[in-house]
């Protein structure tokens, strides 16, 4: 630094002084003085030229952004493909890319309402731009289903959370030990299981799906399974009863990886057949809550009104709760989407889910729809 840029310097420095400020001004560049020589100029314009032609070079196309987890979409297709089963193709507002997914996958809706439910991801996850979900109506329970059926059709908007993955797919060879594939679906199961068989079929996996449901005409997606032929066998109980485990699971050995999705009765009647034998991979998603198992009668008391409700060993904390409080928000039933989560404020919780956190538990969160208490009462925030 030359004599003359120092005494600009401690002139700068000394009047900031006497002007009173707590901390001087930065000088006018980090060499401390605006004029750079010449060659400094003519290295920063080239750094900044190639910074530019670089920048423009290594462009992406956009992927839509997910703020907070939160993906706004539209319905951009509704199609019937069941007497009381709607598909829905949704898309990005701007139709750009969507967050990639596997097989197995599903989605958190929240629907305009303000209702949150999970529905399977039932698309091709090779495309970016589109997902679809299939939903059927039922009219007892939260009324998730009867909005979709109801209210929502083509230019509908929503919010997704996701793509989550509770039910992940490992083809043999590429992640799993097995050398053949074993697919059960019943009814609406079919949804998480179809990309399961695509991608298998894309592989040239060993696989066979058997598919389930009351009558033909109540079992979506029957013309897409047509073309994989007898891979395919739909059996339906208005013709041929009630299939047990030998139906469910033809040739089932060792070396067999099961996958398995649809209501309790059918998934326990797979997980009944398959846990004894050695050799096979079990992996199973319900559409309904899981049984109580080893459950003792509890009580809760809703802290705000002072309430005592009683739980029988035999039912969730959750059907209780809702008996008493129609409003309170919940949607799996079964311990992962954490939609329930319930502060306790006295008690002591037996906690069952796979969702929450140690440090949730120590902060008193519960999740009612499965957990419970050994005996005594929960003070819930409620």
């Amino acid at each position: 630094m030359s004599a003359a840029q120092q005494e600009r310097r401690a002139a700068t420095y000394a009047g900031a002084g006497r002007s009173g400020s707590a901390d001087p001004p930065l000088p006018a560049d980090l060499f401390g003085d605006g004029r750079p020589d010449r060659a400094l100029r003519v290295v920063h314009a080239l750094a900044s030229a190639r910074l530019r032609w670089s920048a423009l070079t290594h462009r992406r196309a956009p992927v839509t952004a997910v703020y907070a987890d939160r993906l706004p979409l539209i319905v951009a297709r509704r199609e019937q493909v069941a007497d009381d089963v709607v598909a829905l193709t949704l898309r990005a507002p701007d139709g750009g890319a969507l967050p990639r997914w596997h097989p197995g996958a599903h989605l958190d809706l929240e629907l305009p309402s303000g209702r949150l439910r999970q529905y399977s991801l039932c698309g091709d996850p090779d495309d970016r731009h589109a997902y679809r979900i299939a939903v059927r109506r039922i009219d007892t329970g939260g009324g998730g289903s009867r909005e979709i059926h109801e209210s929502l059709t083509a230019g509908s908007a929503l919010i997704a959370r996701g793509p989550r993955n509770a039910f992940p797919f490992a083809v043999p060879g590429f992640g799993s030990p097995a050398h053949r594939l074993c697919f059960v679906a019943g009814g609406i199961g079919i949804t998480p299981i179809l990309p399961m068989l695509r991608r298998a079929d894309r592989l040239g996996a060993d696989w066979s799906l058997v598919y389930t449901g009351r009558a033909p005409e109540s079992l979506p997606f029957r013309t897409e399974l047509a073309r994989f032929g007898d891979r395919v066998r739909i059996r339906t109980d208005d013709r041929d009863g009630r299939p047990d485990a030998t139906e469910l699971l033809p040739g089932l050995g060792s070396g067999t990886a099961v996958y398995c999705c649809g209501p309790t009765g059918l998934t326990d009647t797979v997980l009944a057949a398959t846990r004894p034998l050695p050799g096979v991979e079990v992996h199973v998603e319900r559409f309904g809550p899981a049984p109580v198992e080893n459950g003792v009668p509890f009580e809760l008391e809703l802290a705000r009104t002072g309430e005592i409700l009683a739980v029988p060993a035999d039912r969730s904390a959750l059907d209780v709760l809702l008996e008493a409080r129609p409003d309170r928000l919940y949607s799996c039933r079964q311990g992962f989407c954490r939609t329930c989560v319930t502060r306790v404020l006295a008690g002591e919780p037996d906690h069952r889910d796979g969702a929450l956190t140690p440090a949730e538990r120590a902060a008193g969160e519960i999740l009612p729809c499965v957990s419970r208490a050994d005996g005594g009462r929960l003070v819930l925030d409620v």
